[in-house]
């Protein structure tokens, strides 16, 4: 392959973030890892070069531009340049409209999307730098389909993935640069466990279930072969098609298949989650949700 690719990748702390710097650095990677806790991020670095990477850890809130330009000039300063950078960086609220607090709300838009246009700014200042770069960004089927109870989430995703198309049509131009949008469905990672909760009911993931690494490796492939747009998930990402062939059947069955399957029977008490501070204890690529029978994915992926 050449030289080493400098990767950027943020959210590296678990989930897909975690799943994709380890795929990266078995190629030997230039890794630069972003996170909110520096603890957990340096474990990731290591475990990166135990795996054959060159892997730095950048404690970085993506909801302040200043530490995502920071990172990027990290990167910059160990490594010289910046081939990839994956915008990962992602929070998570179960509750209504209502009952979800304003800052709560204000939080998952500051991180979910304008950490992705701090992202993007920074990458690109380099990108145009070096003629060449590639953006991905890991919006969501929530870039695309709706349902009751994660009204910041879908907010902000839609408004990512819309984002990445008006910024590819801005660059349509310019070769050497390509902006690649990932939107994986369920995923088992522990997202679900760091989600803010205001329902007052424990909450599980919508059924099937996918691996994290299927979508790190949609992450890597689009790296190295630049795709506009790339779906994790072939069961849900069938609806999007039936929201746009028939939106009015659409809403009212998926909001009751939803609340019926996402909320368990109980009561919890409601909890921020990791909202406003990284969850040191549940760190790992997987959240444990396919060793549940009901929530596995079908064989064959």
């Amino acid at each position: 392959m050449g030289d080493a690719v400098t990767v950027v990748i943020t959210g590296a702390s678990s989930g897909i973030g975690r799943a994709t710097a380890r795929l990266f650095a078995k190629d030997g990677a230039q890794l630069v890892l972003a996170g909110r806790d520096e603890g957990t991020l340096e474990a990731v670095a290591a475990e990166c070069r135990g795996r054959g990477a060159t892997a730095i850890s950048v404690r970085t809130d993506v909801s302040s531009e200043a530490d995502v330009d920071r990172l990027a000039e990290a990167a910059i300063e160990r490594f010289g340049r910046i081939d990839v950078w994956v915008g990962n960086a992602s929070l998570y609220s179960f509750g209504t409209f209502e009952q979800t607090p304003s800052e709560v709300f204000d939080r998952l838009i500051a991180v979910n999307l304008l950490g992705q246009v701090y992202g993007a700014r920074a990458a690109l200042r380099v990108f145009r730098s070096q003629g060449r770069g590639v953006l991905v960004s890991v919006a969501s089927v929530y870039s695309r389909i709706t349902s009751p109870l994660v009204s910041p989430y879908v907010t902000s995703k839609f408004g990512l993935l819309g984002f990445l198309e008006v910024l590819r049509m801005e660059l349509r131009d310019v070769p050497g640069i390509h902006v690649c949008a990932v939107l994986p469905a369920t995923i088992d990672t522990p997202i679900h466990q760091h989600a803010a909760n205001f329902t007052g009911r424990p909450v599980r993931p919508l059924p099937p279930v996918t691996d994290p690494v299927r979508v790190a490796r949609a992450i890597v492939r689009v790296s190295r072969r630049p795709r506009r747009l790339t779906q994790v998930g072939r069961v849900q990402s069938m609806f999007v098609y039936a929201r746009a062939l028939a939106p009015a059947l659409y809403e009212p069955v998926i909001a009751r298949a939803y609340l019926a399957m996402a909320l368990k029977s109980g009561s919890l008490p409601i909890s921020p989650g990791n909202v406003f501070e990284a969850d040191r204890q549940v760190t790992g690529v997987t959240g444990g949700w396919r060793l549940l029978p009901w929530l596995r994915r079908t064989p064959g992926r």
